[in-house]
């Protein structure tokens, strides 16, 4: 049987203060959680808090978003390699509102599928929710 992924998506809510209050509270309540593995996806900036807090625990955390392109200048843009430089292991590819709000394609949701994986992280592909 597969072990089950709890994973927050933080979206673009929070300060520097409340999500290392968020993560610091994560840390201690998840704190020997094994069957379950357990991730968050706060937002880009807080990403280096993540590791800083997280780091050394049994949860792990991962981006909102990853670029389709290995790099170049596409600004605003982040790649897979720089999310796996953050340490990170999951990135959310195709979420709703990325389609709805930036009119992403599933030919485009599929490429960076595809950047995702090829960066070593593990893509989380988003279908058909739109709640």
């Amino acid at each position: 049987m597969r072990r089950p992924l709890v994973i927050g998506n933080w979206k673009m809510n929070g300060d520097a203060a409340s999500c290392r209050a968020l993560l610091e509270g994560l840390r201690v309540s998840w704190s020997g959680v094994r069957n379950a593995e357990v991730a968050v996806c706060p937002p880009y900036p807080y990403l280096a808090l993540a590791a800083e807090v997280l780091g050394h625990t049994n949860i792990v955390w991962g981006a909102q978003d990853v670029s389709d392109k290995a790099l170049g200048a596409f600004t605003g843009e982040v790649s897979a390699s720089m999310l796996f430089d953050f340490g990170c292991k999951y990135v959310f590819v195709g979420h709703s509102e990325r389609r709805a709000y930036h009119q992403e394609s599933s030919d485009y949701v599929a490429k960076k599928f595809k950047a995702a994986v090829d960066g070593q992280l593990t893509p989380i592909l988003c279908v058909g929710e739109s709640l």
